[in-house]
């Protein structure tokens, strides 16, 4: 089994379950016990940590593991194991609208008083918090656009076509320097952090994990291509006025011209992608597949909900002074030492 040198290291454990398919990936040890696995919380951080490694088989892989762990057949067992507990707690767990057009129109309106993370940011962020921020959202968007490019070959006609069109412009319309990963990377260099792939998984909490995992468990079943289609529609719903904020928390906080503008960047795009999205993606689907609008209420009311819960572990810690980033083993001066460093300046001034 030819292993593969580059890629990124694999994080740090975090508990038995993710232990153990770490050291059964490059081949050094067994895969968890069915018991370990059933006895794993759903949210917590040892689950999430062994479901995101298992995906990221499909994206990049890790250093010193063998492509063909992608499809081990014992690998998968496991996998669809953790993805049952997780997708049974989401199903228990979050709050569905009746409809397509009701879960739609409530992501549609603006709150008069919004308490999220990018009205703080952008009310009264420090500039160590904007750092943490890029340091748990590059998880994803170092991938931007990536799992929901798995629904295209599911797709057809009108929908396929409209959400090839929106997912072109999020790989740069043909320019690399365009890319929004590579927008993102820019932003995250303005930033004095370090932009190789998968570099901050050891920093990110179990909520940041969380909503990247729900886009690689959506993109992968093609039975859930529906939930990813409302996955994707509430990103890009959401994207422009949340984008405005956070462009504001960017100068506000003298983050840098590249910071700024990937902000700026999807304050205009998304607002257009979003009229696309609703009424081609969106619409083309359930002209096609009527019987896949239960799905896409799920997918557009799930996003909210682990967004929600990862919103709140962030401004719980930010509004004490503390770091919403796990200790990580391999800390440098580009990654949470250094964000914690500036934190503790800022308290002293």
């Amino acid at each position: 089994m030819a292993h593969d040198p580059r890629g990124p290291r694999l994080p740090a454990a975090r508990g038995p379950v993710s232990a153990a398919v770490r050291a059964y990936l490059p081949g050094t040890g067994p895969l968890p016990a069915a018991g370990t696995v059933a006895a794993a919380s759903p949210y917590g951080d040892d689950l999430q940590l062994a479901l995101y490694l298992c995906y990221e088989l499909h994206y990049r892989g890790f250093a010193d593991v063998s492509p063909d762990r992608e499809w081990d057949p014992d690998l998968l067992r496991v996998r669809a194991a953790l993805e049952h507990l997780f997708l049974t707690a989401l199903r228990e767990d979050t709050p569905v609208h009746a409809c397509v057009d009701d879960a739609l129109a409530d992501l549609l309106v603006e709150p008069v008083d919004g308490t999220g993370v990018s009205h703080f940011l952008s009310g009264e962020g420090e500039r160590w918090q904007v750092r943490e921020y890029a340091m748990q959202r590059s998880l994803y968007h170092l991938k931007e656009a990536d799992p929901h490019a798995w629904v295209l070959p599911r797709l057809s006609g009108r929908a396929k076509a409209a959400m090839a069109a929106v997912e072109f412009d999020e790989w740069g319309g043909g320019r690399p320097d365009r890319v929004h990963a590579q927008l993102f990377a820019n932003l995250m260099t303005d930033l004095g952090l370090d932009t190789a792939y998968g570099r901050y998984v050891d920093a990110a909490c179990a909520e940041t994990l969380a909503t990247v995992n729900l886009m690689s468990l959506l993109g992968l079943h093609r039975s859930l291509r529906g939930a990813l289609v409302g996955h994707f529609a509430a990103v890009e719903i959401t994207s422009s006025p949340g984008s405005r904020r956070l462009a504001e928390a960017m100068r506000r906080t003298d983050a840098g011209p590249a910071s700024e503008h990937f902000y700026d960047e999807h304050v205009e795009a998304d607002a257009v992608h979003e009229q696309v999205v609703r009424h081609e993606v969106i619409g083309g689907l359930l002209a096609d597949e009527p019987q896949l609008a239960g799905d896409v209420v799920f997918g557009l009311d799930v996003t909210g909900f682990l967004e929600d819960r990862l919103a709140g572990r962030l401004l719980a810690a930010w509004r004490k002074g503390e770091s919403s980033l796990r200790p990580a083993p391999h800390e440098s001066e580009g990654g949470g030492a250094a964000v914690r460093q500036e934190r503790g300046k800022a308290h002293a001034s």
